[in-house]
């Protein structure tokens, strides 16, 4: 049986130009690969299926001076990371991937909000429900609470990123895998205003074709 080389479809791909120290904390608690710090460039990609990462993270690390930082693969979709100190480096990478893809960034699908809402004054009991199983930062009783869920996952990370940059809001919570991406940041009211704002400017900005999920 000769080897077939699988075509695969693009689901969303983001470069993260500088990465916030929250963000990059967080992204490097739940690696298992290279951990990133604050300030390096990171290139997400997310593609179905998801076994094919493999080929792709092999090109970009004989390509390209860059750290492999995740390799995953799941039921239905693949997620790879690389970073680097060297934003070139990361640019020629993400360029190196997209074109063992035949495609370009923009060849994935735009951005789904699934949900997109802020609690303002969240009750103390409910902070401690989910402090029991957040990733990052606490959240406290009286905070203002933005909740986040988008498809494909992958586009959570640039919303996480830019919210960071954006205000001095604490990244609670960050899903970058799977069916959906979710994110839970809090703040006062006028950080979590000021953070969703870039969230939204940030993802309505994401060229691409329609997303099946819906507007």
């Amino acid at each position: 049986m000769s080897p077939v080389k699988t075509n695969a479809d693009l689901r969303g791909a983001v470069l993260v130009d500088q990465m916030q120290p929250q963000f990059a904390a967080a992204i490097a608690a739940n690696t298992d690969g290279y951990f990133p710090v604050a300030g390096e460039t990171a290139f997400w990609l997310e593609v179905q299926p998801g076994i094919v990462v493999n080929r792709l993270m092999d090109v970009a690390l004989k390509s390209c001076d860059v750290k492999p930082g995740a390799l995953i693969t799941e039921r239905s979709y693949g997620t790879l990371e690389v970073h680097g100190g060297d934003q070139g480096q990361v640019r020629r990478a993400a360029d190196c991937i997209l074109g063992e893809l035949g495609t370009t960034s923009d060849g994935g699908y735009k951005p789904c909000c699934l949900t997109d809402e802020v609690i303002r004054k969240l009750d103390s009991h409910q902070a401690a429900l989910i402090n029991r199983t957040r990733s990052g930062m606490l959240v406290l009783g009286d905070d203002t609470l933005y909740t986040l869920e988008v498809a494909p996952a992958v586009y959570v990370l640039l919303a996480a990123n830019e919210a960071e940059k954006a205000a001095p809001i604490r990244l609670v919570d960050l899903e970058n895998n799977g069916a959906v991406g979710r994110l839970r940041l809090a703040g006062t009211d006028a950080e979590i205003d000021a953070a969703v704002k870039a969230v939204r400017r940030a993802l309505d900005a994401v060229p691409g074709r329609k997303n099946p999920e819906g507007a």
